[in-house]
């Protein structure tokens, strides 16, 4: 166990203290729990992308139970807390719902504005699919521009808006496919797949502590820890080769014959801000070639289309060893 008044004085301390202890409850998956944190601190967002049953909502709850200290939907009002709300999207939905709606106000006699969940720090879109293509839009703005346009007012979100979208890939009936503008809109897409069978005997013999989030898992971040963080992750040293390493590898989504559509310039950025914030969560200040690796997938698959889905990811793989051997040659140093 990690000596928590220690750690806490320095970030790469709190990140370990994050990771422990949303390992408490999210057992035998330490690289996704990386990748949801590193989305987190790239102020992007994450959709997560598995079977019913994969621990998809827990992880969003317990990472939220983490960093805001209570799963009891507070709401954005107190200066320096961090505010979480969940939304289960289903076909009846509406946008105001999620955006919010003007109600009249007697007191006042006039129409008043009434937020909606969406004004808040972390959002737990659960089963995204499963709504209709206009609610999915409400979120668009406020992934892509961190606002909210409601009549002829616009309304600017928290600088932490942490959007985690989560969606069944087996039941197709009554889903609606994600737009790919809103797609390209999450950092990364990411899936937990079932856990060895070691890890399925220790979750059953301590289910009953693993099911009980609010009490197993205690606020170990605030509100300022995660904007110094981010802070702190756009200071991250990248070589200037590994910049040329990502532009070769949008170039060669481009040019690969079984990528219909490559990456994008904005799936440029996103990879490079990924990069950063991936190295921090592995206690550095500089990326090195296998982060490369690690998050070329999760970031840039979802934003690709394929002439064959079943080679979809070897597609990939083979621009980005492509490049990897490249920078084998130059020997680049930390």
């Amino acid at each position: 166990m990690i000596d928590q008044t220690q750690a806490n004085n320095t970030n790469s301390g709190k990140l370990l203290i994050l990771t422990e202890n949303i390992g408490k409850i999210i057992r035998g998956k330490p690289q996704e729990v990386k990748y949801v944190i590193t989305a987190m601190l790239a102020r992007g967002h994450i959709l997560l992308e598995d079977n019913p049953g994969a621990g998809k909502t827990v992880l969003a709850k317990t990472l939220a139970q983490s960093i805001s200290g209570g799963l009891d939907e507070a709401p954005l009002t107190v200066e320096g807390t961090v505010a979480f709300k969940r939304i289960q999207f289903t076909p009846d939905l509406l946008p105001m719902d999620l955006i919010g709606s003007h109600i009249f106000d007697d007191d006042k006699k006039e129409f008043v504005f009434k937020k909606g969940p969406l004004f808040t720090n972390v959002l737990l879109a659960d089963e995204i699919n499963r709504a209709s293509p206009k609610v999915q839009s409400a979120l668009l703005e406020c992934m892509a521009e961190n606002q909210i346009s409601s009549g002829d007012k616009t309304f600017h979100l928290d600088k932490f808006f942490f959007t985690i979208a989560t969606q069944n890939p087996i039941e197709m009936e009554g889903t609606y496919p994600l737009p790919a503008a809103q797609l390209d809109r999450f950092f990364m897409k990411i899936s937990f797949g079932y856990v060895t069978e070691e890890v399925e005997l220790e979750i059953y013999n301590n289910y009953i502590a693993i099911g009980d989030v609010k009490n197993t898992v205690k606020q170990v971040l605030t509100y300022n820890d995660i904007i110094q963080l981010q802070q702190e992750a756009e200071n991250v040293f990248l070589h200037p080769e590994l910049v040329k390493a990502v532009v070769n590898i949008v170039q060669g989504t481009r040019r690969h014959p079984e990528i219909t559509l490559g990456c994008s310039t904005r799936g440029g950025i996103i990879f490079i801000k990924c990069l950063k914030a991936w190295a921090l969560v592995n206690q550095r200040n500089f990326v090195i070639e296998d982060d490369l690796r690690a998050l070329a997938q999760p970031v840039l698959h979802h934003r690709l289309m394929f002439r064959n889905r079943d080679a979809s990811r070897l597609a990939l793989q083979q621009v980005i060893d492509h490049e990897l051997e490249r920078l084998a040659k130059l020997r680049i140093a930390g």
